[in-house]
């Protein structure tokens, strides 16, 4: 019966699809709103199997019997004992109209939070009970998969799983489809002998899953590839403010005593950016706009190679306002508060700051020497931005400010040390403002005085004219001494702005070319500032560099001729395996079923008569007729009644005779027997022959019949 086999296997298709959106949620937190639905489904569908005045209302009773299960899994906090309320009826409404969109504009594994979480068993529940219905209605398996495949579609449009997790995603939902062929499939009595095992059907369906799993494990582009997603456009919306805190730095410089914010931690960085800005038009320096919701956590960033140690702080807000709040280059959890993050550049987003949160965030680990000597990274996005339209003198400026270098990380610090040596902090009042092209002009050429608003800006357009990837953040230093408790308060006189520059597999490293910083103290070295420090007092003077000897092109031949590239992976070379099976297949098999023929039919005497018995089997059970061991040619002419031309019976019915004379009569068989037997052979084909082409396709393909164990070939007659 479809309905008590085939049900568990359709709800459990739905559930596999949804659990697709593993990699959004993580598996915890799909689990029970995927499962207790499905088994609230499977309960009143039994019931109503076993009512029948339910059955009419079957459709009805699942869908409240799923969305019951729905809300007491995801949605209990908003019924009263169990019951619904009007909250809960709103959060359902939310969750079709909108939690699938908040989800996208998450960063992930997104909160397992009702108002995104919700869609996804919204997703599975309906999948589901059409399936359900449709399995029952229709009693066609493949239908029934419709629904759930839906889902499966869906959750590969959030994000496309590739390498393992697509082969295992799809060896899992090929097996759910394969149990659902092989326990579903007609209940045609047939004898022990003939019917094949209860899950031969569902061996194709398996195998069929497993290859797609096996292709979308090697052509679907990996993590972090070229994969389109429905989250590429959705990004969270921001309003209020967008423009950078700049013009802020001279009025906080005027009032040095406000605090701002308090930190507590296992850590002391020397620095807390605000914002980060990229874009500058000549005039105005604006930040990025492509900000999410921040998920449950953070990996550390993919351009960051070196091993990244976690930290974690306390921070509490005092005057600081918003909507920026203290973060760190690479976030990756905030606690006590939910704010948007630009996960490129670490800001945090909050219209209205909390009180108090929790941060933590990750700190490479690079060795002095490694840093001193890295190289650049032009890919780092905003990195290489426009700048407007440089004066002709700045640009001439720029290139003798990093003595002819190629863009290197020894080039920043030779540009942050032209800084260093040559211009000089204002203080007092009356302070510089402004960072358009006339102001860092008269910065760079007539007063060489200025905040590091000037310092940073100018400093960032200098590094992009030469091609060394640079941006500029604007936040707070770390204050000189801690307070009474163990931490520090940060207050507007801390307020500083800095350039970052991109290193290849470091990230963004902070320069300081104003000298504004404050290292070490209380808190101990301060992470990839201090060794920046060590590798800014490694720099030889300008009349001893030089630039570092280019590295050999991937591929190239070293010495003696040799490959020194590392060599890619054969891609072309391991499909090429599979994709030749195909053409052998198609080719091979026909081939030699008409090779084997041959051969039969070169036998002499006795021999002639036996390969025209062995064909016509093997021929028969290609088109599935059912044989076995012991049978003779009258036996297979009433197996075969019924599925061509009479023709099959007759000369199944002639080859008998044949066979019985000669093998069985002891005369010494003539010449013309092995012509009669194989004259019957040719009327058996004529009659399989009228037949439907994808039946006779089907026949000519079947390798089975070519492996034969030779034991079974003996004593046909009997």
């Amino acid at each position: 019966m479809p309905g008590r086999f085939g049900v568990p296997c359709v709800l459990l298709a739905a559930v596999v699809a949804g659990l697709l959106f593993v990699p959004v949620f993580g598996v915890t937190a799909l689990l029970a709103p995927l499962l207790v639905p499905a088994v609230a489904l499977f309960a009143v569908a039994q019931l109503c199997a076993r009512t029948e005045v339910l059955a009419a209302w079957r459709p009805l009773l699942l869908l409240v019997a799923g969305l019951l299960a729905v809300v007491e899994t995801v949605l209990f906090s908003t019924t009263v004992a169990g019951l619904p309320t009007g909250e809960t009826f709103s959060a359902l409404a939310s969750g079709i109209t909108e939690s699938w969109r908040l989800t996208l504009q998450s960063t992930w594994p997104a909160r397992p939070s009702p108002d995104q979480l919700l869609f996804v068993p919204l997703l599975a529940l309906p999948a589901g009970v059409l399936g359900i219905e449709l399995l029952l209605r229709s009693r066609k398996p493949l239908v029934a998969l419709i629904p759930s495949f839906a889902v499966v579609v869906v959750s590969q449009l959030y994000v496309a799983l590739s390498g393992l997790a697509a082969v295992a995603a799809g060896l899992g939902y090929a097996a759910v489809a394969g149990a659902l062929f092989a326990l579903t499939r007609p209940g045609e009595e047939k004898p022990a002998s003939r019917a094949a095992p209860a899950f031969a059907s569902g061996v194709p369906v398996v195998l069929l899953g497993l290859a797609a799993a096996v292709a979308a494990g090697m052509l679907l582009p990996a993590p972090g590839g070229p994969a389109y997603s429905l989250k590429q456009d959705q990004p969270a919306q921001v309003s209020g403010r967008v423009t950078g805190p700049l013009d802020d730095i001279a009025h906080r410089l005027e009032h040095p005593g406000v605090p701002m914010f308090s930190v507590r931690g296992d850590a002391r960085p020397d620095r807390w950016p605000l914002v980060v800005l990229d874009a500058f038009d000549g005039v105005n320096w604006t930040p990025g706009s492509d900000y999410r919701r921040l998920g449950v956590r953070l990996p550390p960033s993919p351009s960051v190679a070196v091993p990244s140690r976690e930290r974690t702080a306390a921070i509490r807000l005092g005057d600081l306002g918003g909507p920026w709040l203290p973060s760190q280059t690479w976030p990756a959890a905030v606690s006590g508060a939910d704010p948007l993050v630009e996960e490129a550049q670490g800001s945090l987003w909050l219209p209205r700051p909390p009180g108090e949160y929790r941060l933590s965030w990750w700190e490479p680990q690079v060795p002095v020497a490694d840093l001193a000597a890295a190289a650049i990274d032009p890919r780092a996005p905003g990195g290489l931005g426009a700048i407007g339209e440089p004066p002709a003198d700045v640009e001439t400026l720029a290139r003798s400010a990093v003595g002819g270098l190629r863009p290197s990380f020894q080039a920043a610090l030779t540009l942050e040390r032209f800084f260093r040596e040559g211009y000089r902090t204002a203080a007092g009042t009356g302070l510089p403002s402004g960072h358009g092209w006339p102001q860092l002009r008269k910065f760079l050429f007539e007063t060489r005085r200025g905040t590091s608003e000037q310092f940073a800006a100018a400093y960032v357009a200098l590094a992009r004219i030469v091609g060394i990837p640079a941006r500029l953040v604007v936040g707070f230093r770390s204050p000189a001494e801690p307070d009474a408790g163990g931490g520090y308060t940060v207050r507007n006189g801390d307020v500083l702005a800095w350039p970052e520059v991109a290193v290849a597999g470091a990230g963004w490293v902070p320069l300081d070319p104003a000298g504004a910083t404050r290292l070490g103290g209380a808190g101990g070295p301060a992470g990839l500032s201090e060794v920046t420090a060590q590798a800014r007092a490694q720099l030889p003077p300008a009349t001893r560099q030089h630039d570092a000897p280019l590295p050999a092109v991937e591929g190239a031949g070293g010495p003696g001729g040799a490959d020194t590239g590392d060599r890619p992976f054969p891609v072309l070379w391991v499909l090429a395996g599979p994709v030749a099976l195909l053409p052998a297949w198609l080719v091979g098999v026909p081939l030699a079923k008409f090779a084997r023929s041959r051969r039969r039919r070169r036998r002499a005497g006795a021999g002639a008569v036996l390969g025209a018995w062995l064909e016509v089997r093997d021929r028969l059970r290609d088109h599935r007729v059912p044989w076995t061991a012991g049978m003779t040619a009258r036996d297979l002419a009433a197996a075969a009644r019924g599925i061509g031309s009479p023709s099959i019976v007759d000369g199944l019915r002639a080859l008998g005779g044949t066979v019985d004379q000669v093998l069985w009569s002891g005369d010494t068989p003539g010449a013309q027997a092995g012509s009669r037997a194989w004259a019957a052979v040719r009327t058996v084909r004529r009659g399989l022959a009228g037949r439907g082409l994808r039946v006779r396709l089907r026949a000519a393909l079947d390798p089975r019949t070519l492996l034969v164990d030779r034991h079974r070939t003996r004593n046909p007659g009997r």
